[in-house]
Protein backbone atom coordinates (compact mmCIF):
# COMPACT_ATOMS: atom_id res chain seq x y z
CA UNK A 1 0.00 0.00 0.00
CA UNK A 2 2.78 2.48 0.83
CA UNK A 3 4.99 3.68 -2.04
CA UNK A 4 7.67 4.89 0.36
CA UNK A 5 8.32 7.85 2.60
CA UNK A 6 7.57 11.16 0.91
CA UNK A 7 7.15 14.12 3.23
CA UNK A 8 7.91 15.28 6.72
CA UNK A 9 6.01 18.33 7.97
CA UNK A 10 7.49 20.38 10.79
CA UNK A 11 5.30 22.74 12.79
CA UNK A 12 6.65 26.30 12.39
CA UNK A 13 5.36 28.87 14.85
CA UNK A 14 7.41 31.57 13.09
CA UNK A 15 7.22 30.58 9.42
CA UNK A 16 9.50 33.38 8.21
CA UNK A 17 12.28 32.50 10.66
CA UNK A 18 11.89 28.77 10.02
CA UNK A 19 12.02 29.30 6.25
CA UNK A 20 15.18 31.42 6.56
CA UNK A 21 16.86 28.79 8.73
CA UNK A 22 15.93 25.80 6.54
CA UNK A 23 16.96 27.67 3.38
CA UNK A 24 20.40 28.24 4.90
CA UNK A 25 20.67 24.64 6.13
CA UNK A 26 19.52 23.06 2.86
CA UNK A 27 21.24 25.58 0.60
CA UNK A 28 18.20 25.86 -1.68
CA UNK A 29 15.07 27.99 -1.67
CA UNK A 30 11.67 26.36 -1.22
CA UNK A 31 9.94 25.11 -4.37
CA UNK A 32 6.57 26.01 -2.80
CA UNK A 33 6.32 29.15 -0.70
CA UNK A 34 2.94 30.30 0.59
CA UNK A 35 1.81 31.79 3.93
CA UNK A 36 0.05 28.50 4.76
CA UNK A 37 2.84 26.07 3.75
CA UNK A 38 6.48 26.06 2.65
CA UNK A 39 7.93 23.02 0.86
CA UNK A 40 11.49 22.07 -0.06
CA UNK A 41 12.48 19.28 -2.43
CA UNK A 42 15.34 17.34 -0.87
CA UNK A 43 16.67 14.44 -2.98
CA UNK A 44 13.21 13.13 -3.87
CA UNK A 45 11.63 13.87 -0.53
CA UNK A 46 9.74 16.88 0.76
CA UNK A 47 10.63 18.80 3.88
CA UNK A 48 7.71 21.07 4.73
CA UNK A 49 6.93 23.83 7.21
CA UNK A 50 3.38 24.34 8.48
CA UNK A 51 2.46 27.43 10.51
CA UNK A 52 -0.67 25.60 11.75
CA UNK A 53 1.15 22.35 12.53
CA UNK A 54 0.93 22.48 16.30
CA UNK A 55 -2.80 23.13 16.28
CA UNK A 56 -3.40 20.34 13.77
CA UNK A 57 -0.87 17.72 14.82
CA UNK A 58 0.50 18.48 18.27
CA UNK A 59 4.08 19.27 19.18
CA UNK A 60 6.07 17.18 16.74
CA UNK A 61 6.54 16.63 13.04
CA UNK A 62 4.34 14.28 11.02
CA UNK A 63 5.68 11.88 8.41
CA UNK A 64 3.62 11.19 5.30
CA UNK A 65 3.77 7.93 3.36
CA UNK A 66 3.26 8.13 -0.39
CA UNK A 67 0.17 6.34 -1.70
CA UNK A 68 -1.51 6.14 -5.09
CA UNK A 69 -5.03 6.53 -3.65
CA UNK A 70 -5.41 8.44 -0.39
CA UNK A 71 -9.03 7.37 0.22
CA UNK A 72 -8.19 3.69 -0.24
CA UNK A 73 -5.19 4.05 2.08
CA UNK A 74 -7.31 5.68 4.80
CA UNK A 75 -9.95 2.98 4.43
CA UNK A 76 -7.30 0.25 4.76
CA UNK A 77 -5.69 1.88 7.79
CA UNK A 78 -9.04 2.44 9.52
CA UNK A 79 -9.99 -1.15 8.67
CA UNK A 80 -6.82 -2.26 10.46
CA UNK A 81 -7.73 -0.38 13.63
CA UNK A 82 -6.56 3.21 13.05
CA UNK A 83 -8.89 6.14 13.74
CA UNK A 84 -9.37 8.97 11.26
CA UNK A 85 -7.70 12.11 12.63
CA UNK A 86 -7.91 14.48 9.68
CA UNK A 87 -10.11 13.82 6.64
CA UNK A 88 -8.74 13.88 3.11
CA UNK A 89 -7.66 17.41 2.21
CA UNK A 90 -7.18 18.46 -1.41
CA UNK A 91 -4.45 21.09 -1.76
CA UNK A 92 -4.78 21.34 -5.54
CA UNK A 93 -2.37 20.19 -8.19
CA UNK A 94 -3.15 16.56 -7.40
CA UNK A 95 -1.80 16.80 -3.84
CA UNK A 96 -4.11 15.20 -1.28
CA UNK A 97 -3.37 14.20 2.30
CA UNK A 98 -5.04 12.61 5.30
CA UNK A 99 -4.03 11.68 8.84
CA UNK A 100 -5.00 8.69 10.94
CA UNK A 101 -4.09 7.83 14.51
CA UNK A 102 -2.65 4.34 14.84
CA UNK A 103 -3.86 2.07 17.66
CA UNK A 104 -0.72 3.00 19.63
CA UNK A 105 -1.59 6.71 19.38
CA UNK A 106 0.83 7.88 16.69
CA UNK A 107 -0.20 10.09 13.79
CA UNK A 108 0.33 8.47 10.39
CA UNK A 109 0.07 10.64 7.29
CA UNK A 110 -0.69 9.50 3.76
CA UNK A 111 -0.12 11.67 0.69
CA UNK A 112 -0.90 11.54 -3.00
CA UNK A 113 1.62 13.81 -4.65
CA UNK A 114 2.19 13.53 -8.41
CA UNK A 115 5.16 15.88 -8.10
CA UNK A 116 7.09 13.13 -6.27
CA UNK A 117 6.28 10.00 -8.31
CA UNK A 118 7.90 6.63 -7.80
CA UNK A 119 10.23 5.54 -5.07
CA UNK A 120 13.08 7.95 -4.35
CA UNK A 121 16.60 6.59 -4.80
Amino acid sequence: MFDGLRTIVYPADDLVAAKEWWTRVLGVPPYFDEPFYVGYSVHGYELALDPNGRAENGDGPVTYWGVSDVEAAVAKLVGEGAAEHSAVTDFGGGIRTALVRSPDGNLVGVIENPHFPGTPA
